[in-house]
């Protein structure tokens, strides 16, 4: 099979996979939705098998591999290959293949199995724990793995994009580990976290551009953990600007990672709840930030509490006038952690479609807000840096410009005072047909007779045009 074609397979069986895995979770075995998941999975498993002979799905450290196919992340396929990573990890499983072509019955088993892993065993017997069950349950169609490779060796061989994504999906993994546990009330380790932390502050520091793209990925079914991420990456990279030493970069990451973690104590249902909260709904949903303090202080340290990070999840929904929440009964002065943390997860939060409101604000707009509205409470020299940071028109921003082409911003201009005038990629003519150049085009570029190549005339709706921004920085 060609590397393209080997690559389309293995991103097909990897995504049928997770989307089985959850319609077995939600619907009864008989249910028309897991026969067609399950049926669907069985096809994609089987062309896999017609054309290499073999079928297995493995992991190396924050890889997954389908046979000898290390697979590429894409924006369809992130969240599948972050899902499959931390269930694979729970369950002590390096990978899985396939003897012959399983019965229904039998990926119903392995599925069930993945989702409830036992984990009352120690890691390193959990894989020997798993292969008991499956052959108590008389399902020998699947041979299970230990990890096996060596991910360093797997991270040399990524471009600076693709490292990115690794980056990001790893990350996603993490919280989605730290919250899912803290909500059934397992107490995950730092550690794993911090590696985290340390991946993105690396990729800040190293290649901003690419890591702050991936900030307009958007999951509606794991906004809380999509969420956290996009504001640690916000986090760091306005931090960096500035000034912040690599030191405090870590510490403001581990904090923006972990600002929601109180979430885990409120109810799914007020989390997920559609239309405006009411009020006493709201005010549980408000406790987040007090309850984020009490789950941080019951994390296994080790080295000593996360106190940066305490103060953060405590603060960030309070106002630089204090008229937020929660409500203090004394004066107090916020710290340089939570403003930062404040202004990105208000700009991230204000752009993302939620349950409750159906279209979120363009980039720019939220900017502005920001900018020139002071009952929002958000500290000004912060919000001129993250402008700075971002550029007017921040990566994602859908304009149009004065030659009538659209466009999409790609990253902000390295000119400090060219804030304007951001580095895009053209996706139509003046005629509105399609272009399919990825060359980003400068809009500091000038024609001979010295005027301005291109300029930005406004912004406009992505939605509008059909446009899933997230498809060109995935």
């Amino acid at each position: 099979m060609s590397e393209g074609g080997g690559q389309k397979a293995a991103r097909a069986l990897v995504v049928a996979l997770n989307s089985a895995i959850r319609a077995v979770r939600l619907y009864p075995v008989e249910n028309a939705a897991v026969q067609k998941a399950i049926g669907e999975l069985g096809n994609s498993a089987e062309r896999v098998l017609d054309a290499e002979g073999q079928c297995a799905v493995r992991r190396a450290g924050d890889y997954l591999f389908v046979n000898g196919t290390r697979l590429r992340l894409t924006f369809d396929n992130y969240a599948a290959v972050a899902s499959l990573l931390a269930m694979f990890r729970e369950a002590g499983i390096g990978g899985i293949g396939l003897f012959e072509r399983p019965q229904p019955r039998a990926w119903v088993v392995l599925l069930s199995f993945l989702q409830s892993p036992p984990v009352e065993y120690p890691e390193e017997e959990r894989l020997a724990q798993f292969a008991a069950r499956l052959e108590a349950a008389n399902v020998p169609d699947f041979e299970l793995f230990p990890e096996a490779g060596d991910p360093d060796a797997v991270e040399e061989d990524l471009d600076a994009k693709e490292r990115a994504r690794q980056t990001y999906v790893r990350s996603l993994d993490v919280t989605r580990e730290v919250i899912t546990s803290a909500r059934i009330g397992r107490s995950p380790g730092l550690k794993r976290v911090k590696r985290a932390v340390q991946g993105i502050v690396d990729a800040i520091l190293t290649d901003s551009a690419s890591v702050i793209g991936l900030t307009t990925l958007r999951d509606f079914d794991e906004y809380t953990f999509v969420h956290s991420v996009n504001v640690c990456i916000l986090s760091v990279a306005l931090g960096r600007r500035l000034g912040l030493n690599k030191l405090q970069l870590l510490d403001l990451g581990l904090a923006a990672l972990l600002h929601d973690i109180g979430k885990s104590r409120v109810p799914l249902e007020v989390l997920n709840k559609r239309g405006e909260l009411e009020a006493p709904d709201r005010l549980l949903l408000q406790t987040h930030t007090w309850q984020g303090v009490l789950a941080l202080f019951a994390l296994p340290s080790g080295g000593g509490h996360p106190w940066r990070s305490m103060t953060a999840a405590y603060e960030h929904h309070m106002r630089t006038d204090l008229s937020g929440y929660p409500k203090v009964s004394r004066a107090r002065k916020l710290s340089l952690f939570s403003k930062i943390i404040s202004v990105a997860d208000g700009f991230d939060a204000a752009t993302t479609t939620r349950v409750y409101r159906d279209s979120p604000w363009t980039p720019a707009d939220v900017l502005r807000g920001m900018r020139d509205n002071p009952r929002l409470g958000l500290d000004p020299v912060v919000v001129k840096a993250f402008i700075n940071l971002t550029g007017i028109y921040p990566v994602g921003t859908v304009v149009v410009l004065d030659t009538f082409e659209l466009a999409i911003v790609l990253a902000a201009n390295a000119d400090a005072t060219a804030l304007s005038r951001p580095l895009v990629r053209i996706l139509t003519d003046d005629r509105g047909n399609l272009r399919d150049d990825p060359t980003p085009v400068d809009l500091t570029m000038r024609t001979p007779e010295g005027q301005f190549a291109r300029t930005i005339i406004r912004t406009d709706d992505p939605q509008r045009y059909g446009i899933n921004i997230g498809d060109y920085f995935a």
